[in-house]
């Protein structure tokens, strides 16, 4: 089930975390991989059974490379996943710099809208582009202004994309992952951060790369064909609602304490 066999697919941001994985569970699904990474991955391609091109996708001729790359080694070019990404700069808006949104926006969002472009002419008729937004490019969340913007960015032109190309039968998606065990995840002084999404994601835990690897795979097969257009999260549920984990100590601390209504009705 989900074959993938014939399938030719680069997947960007490759050397680790929902990349790796991707690029891992594709070739064992049974289709010829083109791993793309700023940083090495030639390991994880021998993993693969695939290539390596050392890609910085922010740069637009590197990405037009890239996918004329997997045309010269397979003959073909099926299926992309556009999934290299950075945090980026944090701080409230009115500490935003003009190098901090550059980057992030370079990156995230036009490292995908490249690799739409130059996939496009060369993928064929029915193939699957997909790209890694974030549950955070569905609603705001104070101070990942840089990232919130650049993975929003990433929906608008995903589903931009589906329309444009649905006349060849290329469908485009993205995925919305919430909190992921990625090494991303674990910069300096984020254990607080973590905890709290493993809270606020009600089955109560991280991400895992191989879940997104999943859904992927399910994207990228045939079995999918009328599926585009989508944002989807894989989140534990975090878009539905906050978990028990943040609502139940505040119901607690709520019914537990003696409340007057009339301290939260507006003044005047």
């Amino acid at each position: 089930m989900f074959s993938l066999d014939g399938k030719v697919a680069v997947i960007t941001g490759a050397a680790s975390g929902l990349g790796k994985a991707t690029a891992l569970r594709f070739a064992r699904a049974g289709a010829k991989v083109v791993l793309a990474d700023i940083t090495d991955a030639k390991e994880v391609a021998v993993e693969a059974g695939g290539i390596y091109v050392k890609t910085d996708v922010s740069q637009e001729e590197e990405v037009k490379e890239l996918m004329q790359a997997a045309v010269s080694e397979y003959g073909k070019l099926t299926t992309v996943v556009n999934n290299a990404g950075i945090g980026g700069q944090m701080g409230t808006l009115d500490s935003i710099t003009r190098e901090g949104i550059d980057e992030a926006l370079d990156i995230n969002f036009k490292g995908v809208l490249w690799g739409i472009k130059h996939a496009a002419p060369l993928i064929a008729d029915g193939g699957s582009i997909m790209n890694t937004a974030s549950y955070a490019g569905l609603f705001g969340t104070p101070t990942y202004g840089c990232y919130v913007a650049s993975k929003a960015a990433i929906i608008a032109i995903t589903k931009t994309a589906a329309l444009e190309l649905a006349p060849r039968g290329i469908r485009v998606n993205c995925i919305c992952p919430g909190t992921a065990d990625t090494p991303m995840a674990y910069i300096e002084g984020a254990e607080v951060e973590l905890k709290l999404a493993c809270m606020l994601q009600p089955l109560g835990r991280l991400v895992q790369p191989e879940e997104v690897a999943a859904l992927y795979h399910f994207l990228a097969s045939d079995d999918c064909a009328m599926v585009t257009g989508l944002a989807i999260p894989i989140d534990g549920g975090m878009t539905a609602g906050p978990g028990l984990g943040v609502i139940g100590p505040l119901y607690e601390k709520i019914f537990s304490e003696s409340l007057d209504i009339e301290d939260f009705k507006a003044e005047g």
